[in-house]
């Protein structure tokens, strides 16, 4: 089978990022012819295909910020590489998954076109939501442009407008609006076979913006089992964040109840809030920064647990797959997908999203609960896996 892969970026840049990559060695591994199209990137890895790959676009002040106006409804760059890349490769799939903005979804209505089968893994809720995250600007949860009724779904999208939820913007809310209503719920629907949601909670909110039970397909995603393997899983008395360091990911919530506690905490990771959990941390706090996955390994396999603190409708999180597979069991936020992954008292527990004082009493109780470690590891190997992922997208790639 020959399968084209399409994801605005082709590097290990985000979770989409990564799923692609994992993907096309999934795909290859089994046999497989593997294309793919993307935007150009300095950290674009090497491929005989980045010749049809578009043009870099930039959403900030800069020689291209006049492409990026354009790109997202399609513009004749995006049509003639694809088309070229369609003729050359001719492809039996077209697996999407993030291509909004920088691609756009006219990609799906030229492989429709010419009759190939299209796959369209949801990594975020773009296709109901114009911010893609169900936020507004204040960082309130919403879901004002798809809650039904349907009776006018052009104004419905206004709110995009009215709220300003693009970064306090009119210019890039306005962008965001004409972007969803032109690529509209029955518009993408009609090219395109099957969407793939890596959580229910996921699919219930494609289903709450109106579309059809039968083109969701629920699955979650996998991960490249042979990097979780561990020497051993015996725990030190400590636990363990690893994440962006920004408010949606909860880390403020979670610096506060550490503070409250005795146990030692480690932080990895980046972002806009590093400086100021820096400041407001105890002694028993340690923000480490940025790590690679062996350094990251390393700590969070030795962890009596990890936390997922997020304040957002996370979709499928790999953290927490990742740290279930090196036998490390997980506290995560009731909110989103997460509670999807989480078996209760089994290979971890919940705790009321945004509640210090819930997320206190959870840590508690975590640090002095002992799990099976070894078992938490070998279920998620087995759940997660390449071999099981193959099983559920061979069903769904040959399905008519």
């Amino acid at each position: 089978m020959k399968v084209l892969l399409v994801n605005k970026f082709y590097y290990p840049r985000g979770g989409d990022c990564v799923y692609t990559v994992n993907l096309e060695t999934l795909l290859k591994k089994q046999g497989h012819e593997v294309a793919v199209f993307a935007m150009q990137h300095p950290r674009t890895l090497d491929t005989p295909w980045s010749k049809y790959f578009v043009s870099e676009v930039r959403f900030r002040p800069g020689r291209h910020m006049l492409d990026a106006f354009t790109r997202p409804f399609g513009t004749q760059e995006v049509i003639n590489k694809f088309q070229a890349l369609l003729d050359d490769f001719v492809p039996d799939v077209v697996h999407l998954n993030n291509i909004h903005s920088q691609l756009s979804p006219v990609v799906a209505e030229l492989a429709h076109k010419r009759g190939i089968k299209v796959i369209w893994t949801m990594h975020d809720y773009k296709l109901v939501c114009p911010r893609y995250d169900c936020l507004r600007n204040d960082g309130t949860h919403c879901n004002a442009c798809f809650a039904p009724p349907f009776d006018n779904p052009k104004k419905q999208k206004l709110n995009v407008l009215r709220h300003r939820c693009m970064k306090g913007s009119y210019v890039a809310s306005y962008i965001a609006y004409r972007e969803a209503v032109k690529w509209n719920r029955e518009r993408l629907e009609k090219c395109t076979d099957f969407f793939v949601c890596p959580s229910s909670f996921m699919a219930s909110k494609m289903r709450e913006g109106g579309f059809s039970d039968y083109q969701l397909k629920v699955h979650a995603n996998f991960i490249n089992i042979d990097k979780c393997h561990v020497p051993d899983f015996s725990k030190e008395d400590y636990y363990c964040f690893v994440g962006r360091l920004s408010r949606e990911k909860g880390i403020k919530t979670l610096i506060q109840a550490a503070n409250m506690l005795p146990y030692q905490l480690y932080v990895i990771g980046k972002g806009p809030m590093e400086r100021e959990l820096r400041m407001m941390a105890k002694d028993h706090v340690k923000i480490l920064g940025h790590k690679g996955w062996d350094e990251i390994k390393e700590i969070e396999r030795k962890a009596k647990f990890s936390v997922i603190a997020s304040e957002i409708f996370e979709n499928n999180p790999l953290s927490v797959i990742e740290s279930k597979c090196i036998g490390t069991p997980v506290l995560g936020a009731r909110i989103g997908g997460i509670p999807e992954l989480i078996d209760e008292g089994v290979d971890g527990m919940t705790f009321e999203s945004g509640n210090v004082a819930d997320l206190v009493k959870k840590i508690k109780m975590m640090m002095g609960q002992e799990f099976d470690y070894s078992k938490i590891a070998e279920s998620a190997r087995v759940m997660y896996s390449d071999s099981s992922y193959y099983e559920f997208l061979m069903e769904l790639y040959q399905t008519y």
